[in-house]
């Protein structure tokens, strides 16, 4: 961590999943200051009995008001920018208010970033912004238009900007394996909306180490992946109810607002241009300008036959292969523990 050294990291929407798995990384490092962004107090307040740490500094404010971003800034030398509306159904009822944070607020947490001379920002996207069908994957895609188009402007010297692109990360924050191990504990049915449905499987750990990744190694404008296994939701249902004793129902309830059958994380177009970098994949940014009269363009005739990179088409996990990925979560096996020993 020693590019970290003496450093102030700045976490918007810090309070999450992914910041709090920052923090288990990094407090025992030599960084120097790790600043927590976001607009909700009891959670920061949760945070800092919890952790108890001078080097962490909480900041109260939205990435939709930049003068509240612009005074967390002061001084920071890096940004992890995580701050987003996740949820699909509730991004499909207001569309709106996922373009205000999720685009708009990523402008003002990069233009905030440039103004101070912040060197390096790292942002957070989702598969759902490859092939978008419902308004939060939209938005991210569209917050990647905005990356793209600030890291063009922007000399590398001043600020380098890149993202990534992950999708569903296992017990973060309103994913479904707490779920299901909720509904277990309390006698329920485990509730799938569709068994033939895909997800990758990645963990919160292994989130942090993409981001650090294309922290290190990012040109301005680069978009990074994880080469990630995949199962489906009817097998890692079971694999949780098996688990837990596996007594428990699986009940089908159909497929919610906006739900995709499957993930994507990158698009074929994407895939064609991407770099193989072992446990990762680099997508270079698009450097072409306005005057297209210089380029000479001729179709290429390998899209049709490159597929997207999709939890459908990535090594699939079978029950048992799923059971033991869980297990190797801190959340799932202490849950499990607990529920063998009572």
């Amino acid at each position: 961590m020693s590019i970290f050294q003496n450093k102030t990291l700045l976490i918007t929407g810090g309070t999450g999943s992914f910041g709090n798995a920052v923090l288990r990384g990094f407090l025992d490092t030599d960084i120097g200051e790790i600043r927590i962004f976001s607009r909700d107090e009891k959670k920061q307040d949760d945070m800092r009995k919890l952790y108890k740490n001078d080097k962490i500094k909480f900041f109260l404010g939205d990435v939709r008001d930049i003068a509240s971003v612009k005074n967390a800034m002061y001084g920071v030398d890096y940004i992890f920018h995580a701050s987003a509306l996740k949820q699909v159904p509730s991004c499909e009822f207001f569309p709106l208010e996922a373009v205000k944070t999720n685009v708009l607020g990523t402008d003002n947490v990069l233009t905030a970033a440039i103004d101070c001379g912040v060197k390096r920002i790292v942002c957070l996207s989702t598969d759902k912004a490859a092939y978008p069908i419902n308004a939060m994957g939209i938005s991210k895609a569209m917050m990647e238009k905005v990356i793209t188009a600030k890291a063009r402007t922007v000399p590398a010297e001043h600020t380098t900007i890149t993202c990534t692109r992950y999708g569903n990360v296992m017990c973060s924050r309103g994913s479904v394996i707490p779920l299901f191990i909720d509904q277990i504990k309390e006698g329920r049915p485990l509730t799938v909306t569709d068994p033939n449905m895909t997800r990758f499987l990645m963990s919160l750990d292994e989130a942090v180490q993409l981001v650090v990744f294309a922290f290190e190694h990012a040109d301005p404008g680069d978009l990074f992946i994880q080469k990630a296994p995949a199962c489906t939701i009817h097998d890692l249902a079971q694999a949780v109810n098996e688990l837990f004793g596996g007594t428990s129902e699986v009940r089908i309830i159909g497929t919610r607002h906006g739900e995709k059958l499957y993930e994507t994380l990158m698009t074929t177009e994407e895939k064609i241009k991407s770099v193989d970098e072992g446990n990762y994949y680099r997508i270079p940014v698009d450097r072409r300008d306005l005057n297209y009269d210089k380029y000479f363009v001729e179709g290429n005739p390998e899209v049709e036959s490159i597929e997207p990179y999709t939890s459908h088409n990535t090594k699939r996990l079978n029950v048992e292969e799923v059971k033991e990925k869980l297990m190797t979560l801190e959340y799932v096996s202490n849950e499990v523990k607990a529920w063998r020993s009572r």
